[in-house]
């Protein structure tokens, strides 16, 4: 399902208001794919995701963290030929 932009009347909850209607809150999470931002005394204070939004932020962080890596790699000269590459993975198996 395709996720929507935040929806200000039902995507921002008390947290009193959570406590009172929890599976109802995380049913309209999953049915909706949208977030929701608990308050408490009138503040954000935290985030109510389903699942594979979850995994999916996640899943992103570490594959832009492993590019940072291999960007800050490059620019140490830390690189290796594929032609160099490959012989090392083939000595491995050898």
């Amino acid at each position: 399902m395709p996720k929507s932009a935040m929806n200000l009347e039902t995507d921002i909850q008390a947290v009193s208001d959570f406590r009172a209607n929890a599976a109802g809150v995380i049913q309209h999470v999953r049915e909706t794919g949208r977030p929701v931002v608990l308050t408490q005394r009138g503040r954000s204070a935290a985030v109510l995701l389903d699942v594979s939004s979850y995994q999916a932020l996640v899943d992103e962080l570490e594959l832009l963290r492993d590019v940072h890596m291999g960007i800050a790699d490059g620019e140490a000269g830390n690189l290796v030929s594929q032609q160099d590459a490959r012989e090392q993975v083939l000595a491995r198996y050898r």
